[in-house]
């Protein structure tokens, strides 16, 4: 429903959030963990949990699927991309294809399921004396039929090298904004997996944080009418886009061509852009598996069932790296990369 000449529609926020194509889901997950035992477990008490499936925020966190450490341990993916940005706290990554990683606090991880690929996706709670609040994005953004059998492909962004464009406006308020995908004032992201959608400049796949100071204001540059724009402003207070005033935990579905002046209102305030030309195919979804039909559905199922997409190479389903770990991604050839050093 039109809202007004520059809003498509509204939504309220809450665990699962509203995307338009080629975007497929988008969930953020803010969970305030207690300190963490030796094993990375919560140092509490699990009585009165799911244990399994625990998505009840019971003293502020859950356990989702985990049964010690908190997380998803390993199932599967074909046919679309995740995209997963960690603002606090850290990750535990292993995969099918024999890689592993730990990343957070402002790292990206890309990852195309393509033809398949079991992943596994752990919160270890690595303080023991102090909370583990962990805070994430992960977005799924789908694949055209020529990339839904591609090879899969898992790569980090760190976020020491992930661009920022910080501008000041007339009254010295700055805005800084993260560009996880995408062109912004000649400014160009990090370079996505090779097979991604966003990978096209042409699709106009954008994927920013926004950060504006109290009261900073900042005009989002027009895009093009075929592309789909999503605003999601998910912490402060209230805000106005052209005029209109909004308050904090809504989406708004933006009229691409139009410019959006975002004045912040009296607080620090927080932004998320999905952005992107749509995927003009038919999607057909089940579960873990995003397909063209349905088919091509049942043969996902099939395929996992038969090969289980290269297999667990890992001792168990929810494997952990060691609690003093640091950041790091190694791959399949067992090539290791960490962070950069900005010291050095």
């Amino acid at each position: 429903m039109k809202t007004s000449e520059d809003i498509i529609r509204t939504d309220k926020l809450d665990f699962n959030w509203f995307v338009a194509n080629p975007f497929l889901f988008c969930v953020h997950h803010l969970d305030y963990y207690p300190q963490g035992t030796e094993t990375m477990t919560p140092d509490a008490s699990l009585e009165g949990r799911n244990i399994g499936q625990d998505f009840t925020p019971k003293d502020g966190w859950r356990m989702y699927h985990g049964k010690g450490v908190p997380g998803f341990p390993a199932h599967p993916h074909r046919g679309f991309e995740t995209v997963t940005i960690v603002l606090k706290g850290i990750v535990d990554h292993f995969d099918s294809n024999g890689q592993k990683g730990r990343y957070g606090m402002g790292d990206v991880q890309w990852m195309t399921a393509g033809s398949g690929l079991q992943h596994s996706e752990m919160f270890p709670l690595v303080n023991r004396k102090e909370p583990n609040t962990l805070e994430l994005f992960q977005i799924w953004l789908n694949l055209p039929r020529v990339g839904k059998f591609a090879n899969p492909h898992y790569k980090m962004l760190w976020n020491e090298k992930i661009p920022v464009l910080r501008i000041s406006d007339e009254n010295g308020k700055q805005t800084e904004v993260k560009l996880i995908a995408g062109q912004l004032n000649k400014l160009n992201s990090l370079s996505p997996t090779p097979d991604s959608w966003a990978a096209d400049p042409g699709n106009e796949v954008a994927i920013w944080i926004i950060k504006m100071e109290a009261d900073a204001i900042w005009n989002l540059p027009a895009a093009s009418k075929e592309a789909n724009r999503i605003l999601y402003f998910y912490e402060g207070q209230k805000a106005s886009l052209n005029h209109h005033e909004v308050q904090v935990k809504n989406s708004f579905q933006l009229v691409p061509e139009h410019e959006i002046k975002i004045r912040n209102g009296q607080t620090p305030g927080y932004f998320l852009v999905l952005q992107g030309k749509p995927i003009h195919e038919p999607v057909v979804q089940y579960g873990p598996f995003v397909m063209n039909t349905e088919a091509e559905i049942r043969a996902a199922f099939s395929d996992f069932r038969a090969t289980g997409f290269g297999g667990w190479p890992w001792p168990h389903p929810d494997p952990v790296n060691p609690r003093q770990e640091g950041r790091f991604s190694q791959t399949n050839d067992q090539q290791e990369e960490r962070p950069p050093d900005l010291g050095d």
